[in-house]
């Protein structure tokens, strides 16, 4: 029986956790997106390359779009998460680098600045991983995280993320240095182990 091509994959393109809204990008998303990157433009930019040279709010708009194409291409998964509450636009995650042949994905995750430090992050990358491992019945689930990045290290150590290796002078930082990268994973035995799924609030 020959395997469903990713782009046939059916599979909820939302779902909700006790204070989040995390769906698919959409036409239009990208005014929120740019607002949110410049207001948190310091903090990102010591860890995301992509904030390093500020885009405008057309290119950001287009690189929204590209992703919505992009996950109902199931070529990449990236999710945008709202305050349900307040419905304001939190931050972005997703699952990334995807090989659907295992299947296998790699969680990344930003916050915007008013919302850090307060948990939405985690609320976020555990619904995730629900998702990964409850719907798209994943086999591995990664985060990997450069070394001196303590906060999102501790995303991945919160939620019971092993840390796997660490991958010395792996690749350049943003900042222009080696990086030495962590790779944090589970696998099903670990995630059917752990209350994550009690924690996480309604799949739609």
């Amino acid at each position: 029986m020959k395997p469903v091509p990713p782009i046939l994959k059916d599979f909820p393109h939302s779902f909700e956790t006790e204070r989040l809204l995390i769906r698919l990008p959409l036409p239009g998303d990208g005014k929120l997106v740019y607002e949110a990157a410049m207001e948190s433009l310091e903090s990102l930019q010591q860890w995301m390359i992509w904030a390093k040279k500020p885009l405008s709010e057309a290119e950001m708009e287009a690189i929204v779009r590209q992703a919505h194409c992009q996950f109902l291409e199931r070529v990449d998964l990236r999710f945008h998460l709202f305050d349900k509450e307040k419905q304001r636009f939190v931050g972005s995650s997703g699952l990334h680098r995807i090989d659907w042949s295992i299947p296998k994905f790699e969680i990344g995750y930003w916050c915007r600045k008013q919302y850090q430090g307060k948990g939405y992050i985690s609320e976020a990358v555990r619904g995730l991983t629900v998702f990964a491992f409850e719907i798209l019945e994943a086999n591995r689930v990664e985060i990997r995280v450069d070394q001196r990045n303590v906060r999102s290290r501790k995303v991945a150590e919160r939620l019971g993320y092993k840390l796997e290796g660490v991958l010395r002078n792996h690749q350049l930082a943003v900042d222009g240095r080696l990086e030495n990268t962590c790779v944090y994973a589970m696998v099903p035995e670990e995630f059917r182990s752990l209350s994550l799924r009690r924690s996480t609030g309604a799949l739609l």
